[in-house]
């Protein structure tokens, strides 16, 4: 894979594709813009070497249809202040106005297209919309680990016409999570939480080759610890996946499953509180965080590790009376020594709540496509620039 350092873009049209997929409010502002500061990097790289910059990527799902709330102009307004310089922006991604806007540009120039995603093609990776994306610049620049597990047109279809390099953020991305998949150091410890159990399920099978340890908790402990027939009262769980559960060997002594939970009757917080073994809960009450018994063993063994790798909450953090055990794991991989992977827009959206961002070796921009990389699924983003003579 061509790095964007090996490019020659000084007076070149370069076409970057970026993930600017943002949180927006309901008022139409940004509520997080982590990914747009991330690719900051690539950007002033290019501008530095002369370039002209023409920015591309998708904002929510428009389902191909032109939806005024996802426009881009939050995001040009963004990268405006980040850059210190007007960007324009086009009313389209493709077409013969947008082609003169680029067509037009001078180094040191940058334009944003429209949303992708306004053009069903964009998503069924259609060969003719991505040549017509493809003559608006000289060469390609994938920046946008975020969807490189997507075989859309701006990811897998570009770079088959125009020569292709990975952005300093696609290429931090792949460096960092390497240290899981290829001779990791160790101790190697991952802390596997949150919701979505069936990608979850697969990552562990597929991090239980690899791992010295591996700490589970939220829905996904949950699930795993019903399929193994113990009590969990109403906690929630994905019914679907209780099958695959029951696959997961928990006489592995790599898997930590919660010794201690925190639960209640309802999640508002406002009922009473207790600390119980996962097979000690009553039919009505729910898991809603891990224990302290159980902090206690997860921090111990991330305190020893060389590297640590965490994705997903370890319960409903959002209320504060069950946000213990996951702000617990945030401060305890902040401080420590091990190298730190932190991936999933809920943890991450906490660390800069807890101003300990920076204390992370590394945050990914792709909760999805980190999860995908891990398991060893095919990336199309990552294959199209391998493929590229």
């Amino acid at each position: 894979m061509k790095k964007i350092k090996d490019a020659d873009v000084k007076g070149k049209k370069v076409l970057v594709r970026c993930d600017f997929n943002v949180p927006l409010c309901e008022n139409g502002e940004i509520s997080d813009d982590f990914r747009i500061r991330s690719t900051m990097p690539t950007i002033k790289w290019l501008l530095e070497n002369g370039a002209k910059v023409i920015l591309m990527s998708h904002l929510g799902d428009p389902k191909g249809e032109v939806v005024d709330k996802l426009k881009m102009d939050v995001v040009q307004q963004r990268l405006g202040e980040y850059l210190e310089i007007s960007v324009k922006k086009s009313q389209d991604c493709v077409g013969r106005t947008t082609e003169d806007l680029a067509n037009q540009m001078n180094p040191g120039d940058v334009l944003l297209l429209e949303n992708l995603r306004f053009h069903k093609e964009e998503e069924e990776n259609d060969s003719a919309f991505a040549k017509k994306i493809s003559v608006l610049g000289d060469v390609y620049v994938n920046d946008a680990f975020g969807t490189c597990h997507r075989a859309h047109a701006s990811i897998a279809g570009v770079p088959k016409f125009l020569p292709g390099f990975a952005g300093l953020l696609l290429e931090k991305e792949i460096d960092s999570l390497n240290k899981i998949v290829k001779n990791p150091k160790r101790p190697l410890v991952a802390a596997i939480g949150g919701a979505k159990v069936s990608t979850k399920i697969k990552l562990m099978k597929e991090l239980l080759n690899t791992v010295d340890h591996l700490l589970v908790g939220g829905v996904l402990a949950n699930t795993i610890l019903k399929a193994q027939g113990i009590a969990i009262g109403k906690s929630k769980v994905d019914e679907t996946m209780i099958e695959e559960a029951k696959e997961v060997v928990l006489t592995s002594q790599k898997i930590h499953l919660p010794l201690d939970v925190v639960t209640s009757e309802d999640i508002s917080g406002k009922s009473e509180t207790r600390i119980k073994g996962p097979g000690a809960i009553g039919e009505n009450e729910l898991i809603l965080d891990i224990g302290p018994d159980t902090l206690k063993v997860f921090e111990k063994i991330i305190k020893e590790a060389a590297v640590i790798f965490w994705n997903g909450p370890m319960g409903l953090y959002e209320v504060a009376k069950f946000s213990k055990g996951t702000i617990g794991l945030a401060e305890t991989i902040a401080k420590g020594t091990a190298y730190s992977i932190i991936g999933g827009g809920d943890v991450v959206s906490m660390l800069d709540k807890l101003n300990l961002s920076k204390e992370i070796n590394h945050i990914s921009t792709g909760g999805g496509a980190m999860l995908a990389f891990i398991s060893g699924e095919e990336m199309p983003g990552l294959l199209a620039l391998e493929e590229l003579k």
